[in-house]
């Protein structure tokens, strides 16, 4: 399989075929009346309305093999199935460091670029996918989520039970993160609370509608921000998220004006963002974001172990890219 991914081969079988994709939707209630082309892009929201309108043409069916079309109205679970040819993907890290193993648990370190789950562009590329080559015989469930260029610590259970009870941890919110961030500017504070309500943007014209922002109406978010070392237009700041909303460290900073270097939507906006999309990282584009990723890490987690209820602190230093760039810039 490393062969493959070398060679951008990962999506073809043994013959050289493209191999085929499934991916199945089971109409929630709350999507019930929609028209397929709308609950579609709710559920891929990354692809245009065009390209929505093709793939239905061609590789939707309903669960009872019927051909649907992009008007036809869903109803509550139903079942949608798109099979559709592998692409080749972007190339991207699939090894990682195990940091913690014990009979219950581990911890990564993720690598930037590698992402955690199946999305429109990565299928094999993906840590699930990484993570079942690496340990067949193990039934592994990953406890929380980092986006894929964020680098750093990620808890994964090793049984049913420990699942259950780290999964609780993080959604009670008693998990204690540490993210290390290089932001651009250089703030007055030395430390400072964001206190801001977070939400998918709910402008209907917005170009990017996977946006996070400030909103009187949204969920509260509150992040805890520590500067740990400056130089000239450039912060090294410790984030330490109160809440887990989406994007949230990344919105906070941007909405204070020390937003991450190389993050593509919030330092550099939607045309910029929609531009890489389309196109992939340009010498341009390097040129503007500064970093081929967003210069966001985490670095710590502090736990309690799902069998003993022994209080661990898992640590990943600052890695080397993000290191050297803040040294280049001093």
């Amino acid at each position: 399989m490393a062969g493959k991914n070398a060679t951008g081969d990962i999506h073809l079988d043994d013959e050289g075929r493209p191999r085929l994709l499934e991916r199945r939707f089971v109409v929630e209630e709350a999507f019930a009346g929609y028209r397929l082309d709308h609950y579609l892009k709710r559920k891929i929201p990354r692809l245009s309305r065009t390209k929505l309108q093709e793939i239905i043409r061609s590789q939707v069916t309903r669960g009872d093999g019927k051909r649907m079309k992009a008007h036809s109205t869903v109803a509550a679970g139903e079942q949608y199935v798109i099979l559709h040819p592998a692409r080749p993907e972007p190339p991207c890290p699939r090894t990682f460091e195990v940091i913690y193993r014990d009979e219950q648990m581990m911890v990564i370190d993720k690598p930037a670029g590698l992402p955690v789950h199946v999305s429109a562009k990565f299928y094999f590329n993906t840590l699930t996918r990484v993570l079942s080559e690496r340990y067949p015989d193990e039934k592994l469930q990953i406890c929380h989520r980092l986006d894929r260029e964020t680098s750093g610590v990620m808890v994964i259970a090793r049984s049913k039970q420990a699942a259950s009870r780290l999964k609780g941890q993080f959604q009670r919110h008693t998990v204690r993160k540490t993210y290390l961030a290089i932001v651009h500017g250089e703030p007055t504070w030395d430390e400072t609370e964001i206190d801001l309500p977070l939400g998918l943007t709910n402008d209907p014209n917005a170009l990017i509608d996977i946006r996070m922002v400030a909103r009187d109406d949204a969920p509260p978010a509150c992040t805890q921000v520590t500067v740990r070392d400056r130089t000239p237009g450039y912060t090294l700041v410790e984030c330490r998220p109160v809440t887990g909303r989406q994007h949230q460290i990344r919105v906070h900073l941007a909405e204070i004006g020390v937003p991450i270097v190389g993050d593509k939507l919030y330092a550099h906006g939607d045309e910029a963002f929609a531009a890489y999309c389309d196109g992939g990282m340009t010498e341009e584009l390097l040129a503007r974001f500064e970093l081929p990723r967003q210069a966001l890490h985490a670095h710590s987690v502090r736990l309690r172990h799902p069998e003993t209820d022994e209080e661990l602190q898992i640590d990943s230093p600052l890695p080397p890219d993000l290191e050297g760039f803040f040294n280049a810039v001093r």
